[in-house]
């Protein structure tokens, strides 16, 4: 019942009978932040990435979901005490627990998506999120007839305002003068998982002149698109494609390749390879990207596919520097 559904959600920390079989001959673990494996967002595009993997292969990866930030360094705990090859840590909120757990298991292999953990057995992935989210905003700032165009983001973090800050400088580049509307859904890991909260921001964002709201929020986005839907909006995904989700409102998603992240370190893995270290992966090196496909090219014109076009390949020549948040400290004006 409950405790038997607790037991298995967090794998082998209860070791109970059904956890032990799941995982035997599995060498390689991944571990889902709590947004969960079918999130339709950032989680769900790692474990497309687990499963392509394990269909060109064969070989199986045991998944686990730590639902809060005490529990994920329970889960990470009970894993490597199994003497795995590789744990894949999905999320930021899980960097504590990874570089805790990496000391204390000094022969098991650590990747942390999205986050940056210390250790010589730890590979950290990082995305420039702020380069796909400036190609987004160009695209916002052309397709806006309000010229007021809006952000939702769900925790109040860095990570989050890099996003905002790369949507903003892009818009920015085609229009100075457009206005931007910002709000986040909470502060805790709670903010991620609230889209009635995110169907709220964006309803209010409408009623205040947007017309184009880019919703960076988990689960919480997803009250956000509805919401575009319901208001006649548009709306941009993030983290997978989620064009698919409402077409003919949904304007475009900013899609970080945590799929090529996952399934990369499991093939090396698999291979006999580690790197440990920081891995940065932007526009040039295929991290992340827009996306047009047959769920939005109604609503993508010739003149937003041309210039984001244009914006892309002047990023990737270094024509273009979208300035990091994180590094920055602040958003240029």
């Amino acid at each position: 019942m409950k405790f038997k559904h607790i037991c298995m959600t967090i794998a082998a920390l209860c070791l109970s009978a059904s956890a032990s079989a799941d995982m035997a001959g599995a060498k390689l673990a991944i571990v889902y932040d709590a947004g969960g494996k079918f999130d339709k967002s950032f989680n769900q595009s790692a474990a497309e990435g687990v499963a392509r993997f394990t269909k060109e292969t064969g070989v199986k990866v045991f998944e686990a979901q730590a639902n809060y930030d005490t529990q994920a360094e329970q889960v990470l705990r009970a894993l490597a005490r199994k003497k795995l090859k590789l744990i894949v840590s999905i999320g930021f909120s899980q960097t504590q627990p990874v570089q805790k757990i990496a000391a204390e298991y000094p022969n098991v292999h650590f990747v942390i998506i999205d986050g940056n953990a210390q250790g010589k057995n730890v590979n950290s992935v990082l995305f420039k999120e702020q380069e796909g989210s400036y190609l987004v905003g160009v695209a916002a700032a052309i397709a806006s007839k309000t010229k007021t165009i809006s952000f939702v983001g769900g925790m109040d973090i860095p990570l989050i305002r890099a996003f905002a800050c790369g949507y903003a400088q892009g818009a920015k580049a085609i229009n100075p003068k457009v206005q931007l509307l910002q709000n986040m859904v909470g502060t805790t890991s709670a903010a991620w998982n609230d889209p009635a909260k995110g169907g709220e921001l964006a309803r209010a964002q409408f009623d205040r002149g947007s017309d184009v709201v880019f919703a960076v929020a988990g689960g919480s986005g997803m009250g956000a698109l509805q919401m575009a839907k319901e208001k006649g909006k548009l709306a941009i995904g993030v983290d997978s494609n989620q064009n698919y989700l409402y077409p003919g409102t949904m304007l475009t998603s900013m899609v970080k390749r945590v799929d090529n992240a996952a399934y990369d370190a499991f093939m090396k893995a698999n291979n006999g390879q580690f790197t440990s270290g920081i891995t940065y992966l932007g526009l040039k090196e295929g991290g992340v990207d827009w996306v047009l496909d047959k769920d939005n090219r109604m609503v993508v014109t010739p003149e937003i596919e041309k210039r984001v076009l244009a914006a892309r390949a002047d990023i990737i020549a270094d024509k273009i520097k979208v300035v990091d948040y994180r590094a920055a400290g602040s958003c240029p004006q």
